[in-house]
């Protein structure tokens, strides 16, 4: 115990080499508990993702800095994963909570018609469409797209109206 209280001491009063063996022992902890909660955490980046990122930094942060005791930081740190991972769980398998948790894609433009519902409810713009037109059809023009989604995570995508040939194949 004397071994562990010199390398990463105890309460606030930590000097510079206890700091920076809690953050190598934080990044270290970070890692297992990404691995506990899966891939999603950080690849899908939906705001259901976030929060665990988020809480995640700000609970470990508080171990660096010796702000909160090691070991309760490091249980709350653990449930916040393993929550994170059981609503996983259980998006995967009712598509009710998944909806709850993650939301719906919203259609903000269909067939030449701006939806100012969605995009009032969204909080997004014409502009925000135009920029992802601009992006993602490297032009400045409505003409081509069929649809403008305003998926989950945030993005925009954008459906491209079939060419003559691909309407003449169907």
């Amino acid at each position: 115990m004397n071994t562990l209280n010199a390398v990463f001491g105890e309460g606030k009063d930590l000097d510079a080499w206890q700091m920076a063996a809690r953050a190598a022992a934080a990044f270290l902890l970070t890692l297992v508990l990404i691995r506990i909660s899966g891939r999603r955490s950080f690849g899908q980046r939906s705001t259901f993702d976030y929060v665990v990122a988020i809480l995640l930094g700000a609970t470990l942060s508080r171990f660096i800095v010796g702000a909160s005791p090691a070991v309760p930081t490091v249980a709350a740190s653990l449930v916040l994963v393993l929550m994170h991972r059981a609503l996983g769980w259980l998006c995967v398998r009712s598509r009710f909570v998944e909806r709850v948790i993650g939301g719906e894609a919203r259609t903000v433009y269909r067939d030449g018609t701006f939806d100012d519902a969605q995009m009032s409810a969204a909080l997004i713009t014409r502009a925000d469409v135009l920029e992802a037109v601009r992006v993602g059809l490297h032009g400045s023009s409505l003409d081509r797209v069929e649809a403008a989604l305003l998926e989950r995570n945030g993005e925009i995508s954008l459906i491209v109206k079939p060419s003559a040939d691909e309407r003449n194949r169907r």
